[in-house]
């Protein structure tokens, strides 16, 4: 079984130039990704959060990741647009905590957050209070984060080479090809 540090590092490498721009990157990707693998094979379901310009995003992830041509397992994936279209009316920190309370009970504590977008919009808020979130944040630094411009030219072609990474990512974790702990 390979280390998943140095797999990402070939993983990356073996898409040319198109991807070199993420090899510094990496070291923010590693352990973040490895916790959300990690989470993924404990049974645990994602839920997805965007800002909204990144909505289109979303919607990609989740009609994608569990598409018929996967040969592996279906992964528990939900847009919270898709539980609680409400969200962005929500206002101060009671109002997190109820939704909070609603996805433990629909989740029975089975989940953990997976935010792309900017870090100053209120919908990073709930993912930001979560130590076992997946963040991509944009525009803002953030401890255990991937940090990206949301104003970067590339940034839409960008988020789709990592969702591959993530995607390929999941694929050898749930084959037993890399070990994530590692």
């Amino acid at each position: 079984m390979r280390r998943f540090d140095q797999w990402t590092l070939e993983s990356i490498r073996s898409e040319g130039a198109a991807m070199s721009w993420f090899e510094e990157h990496r070291f923010k990707w590693t352990p973040a990704v490895a916790n959300a693998m990690e989470q993924v094979m404990g049974g645990k379901s994602i839920v997805l959060i965007t800002d909204h310009d990144r909505r289109w995003f979303a919607h990609y992830i989740t009609s994608t990741l569990n598409k018929r041509s996967q040969e592996r397992p279906m992964i528990p994936i939900v847009c919270l647009d898709a539980l609680y279209p409400h969200y962005d009316h929500l206002s101060g920190g009671e109002s997190i905590d109820m939704l909070s309370d609603m996805l433990d009970l629909t989740f029975h504590g089975e989940y953990f957050f997976w935010y792309i977008g900017k870090g100053d919009e209120r919908r990073a808020d709930i993912a930001k209070r979560n130590d076992t979130s997946l963040l991509w944040i944009m525009d803002e630094n953030f401890q255990n984060a991937l940090i990206m411009r949301s104003y970067d030219p590339l940034i839409d072609i960008k988020l789709l080479q990592l969702y591959r990474l993530f995607d390929k990512t999941l694929n050898s974790v749930l084959f037993g090809e890399i070990n994530v702990r590692e």
